[in-house]
């Protein structure tokens, strides 16, 4: 009986961190999917390129906290092609990328299971 109970524990709890951190990662890869997907649909919606920027950026940490994430652990990149980002015709794409921590870990600040990255893009529409 001591046998069973000590290999159990022995087995048991890193198998159960290692569900548990597939879970964050997880959940860290649905965060930045709807994060870039709606940065890139947030940006083509604005006026200017300015205005457009922050709103992206807003709806990134939005969207991030939703999942239980830390904006300040995620970077958002935009690309446009061609350069004129506010322009009708014009491909905007958004990527997000995010470092997901190790559960339970508290008091390592560097420490990250893996990084995510997604990316989205739309169009700018003729009319607005």
């Amino acid at each position: 009986m001591v046998e069973f109970t000590f290999l159990a524990l022995l087995l048991m709890v890193p198998l159960v961190y290692f569900v548990i951190t597939v879970g964050q990662i997880q959940g860290g890869s649905f965060a930045v999917v709807g994060a870039a997907d709606q940065a890139a649909k947030v940006y083509v919606a604005q006026p200017d390129a300015v205005t457009a920027q922050a709103a992206a950026e807003q709806a990134v940490a939005l969207a991030l906290s939703d999942f239980g994430h830390q904006a300040d652990r995620a970077s958002m990149t935009t690309a446009c092609s061609p350069a004129d980002c506010q322009a009708a015709g014009s491909t905007v794409t958004v990527t997000v990328s995010l470092s997901v921590p190790l559960p339970f870990i508290p008091f390592a600040e560097g420490l990250s299971a893996t990084e995510v990255q997604a990316s989205s893009s739309q169009l700018v529409g003729r009319y607005r």
